[in-house]
């Protein structure tokens, strides 16, 4: 008798369409999502209630409730879908740039282009602390982290092909240079800076960072 392992079976199995109650339910989760951007882009994380989401959605609190925790669960739903999309832009950028110095300044200011485009939203985002206590604590999603990781993605290659040092503390510059990119938001969302300005700005820091870590 042949044998056949549990993962030929599971193949063999056609994948169930998603019930007409499992179909609901996600619909009724993007409503919610999209009231939510928008309330929390109009009024700001603390002026956003879920009372108010909910109808801005159309339904009841309790539907609200029946998908996500609380408010800070949907600001950070609504942020890592962002930051995914962010991340995506990033790479792009990325792998455009003409030698490491280029390509980090290209990655900040994809950065800073996606959020010019969603200054409201990206206005309550940084109105919440990071690490504020009982909040969304942005900064330690792993869409955000991979946003760190781009920087050291390009300083290690930038090691590997000789344009930096093999004694550049790629780590540490890494986490120096996300930093820096987030540094520039006050200017980016609330002060009105335009994107050459910033850009002038983001040259300047980015190669005051990379200037010890290059081969002599």
């Amino acid at each position: 008798m042949k044998h056949i392992s549990p993962n030929q079976v599971a193949v063999d199995i056609p994948a169930r369409a998603p019930t007409r109650r499992a179909l609901a339910k996600q619909q009724t989760r993007l409503k919610v999502l999209a009231a939510a951007r928008r309330l929390f882009s109009e009024q700001g994380y603390e002026g956003a209630t879920i009372r108010d989401i909910a109808a801005a959605a159309g339904m009841s609190t309790g539907a609200v409730f029946a998908n996500f925790t609380d408010k800070s669960d949907l600001f950070r739903e609504i942020m890592t879908d962002d930051m995914e999309a962010l991340l995506a832009a990033m790479r792009d950028a990325a792998a455009r740039g003409r030698g490491v110095e280029d390509a980090v300044l290209k990655v900040f200011m994809a950065g800073y282009t996606f959020y010019k485009s969603r200054l409201q939203l990206a206005r309550a985002a940084f109105s919440v602390s990071w690490d504020l206590e009982g909040g969304p604590v942005l900064r330690g999603l792993p869409s955000s982290l991979a946003l760190q990781d781009v920087f050291g993605e390009l300083l290690n290659a930038a090691v590997e092909r000789g344009e930096l040092s093999q004694e550049a503390e790629v780590k540490l510059r890494a986490q120096m240079l996300f930093d820096t990119y987030l540094s520039n938001f006050p200017q980016a969302i609330f002060e009105g800076w335009s994107l050459e300005a910033l850009q002038t700005r983001a040259r300047d820091q980015v190669r005051i960072l990379l200037a010890g870590a290059r081969r002599g």
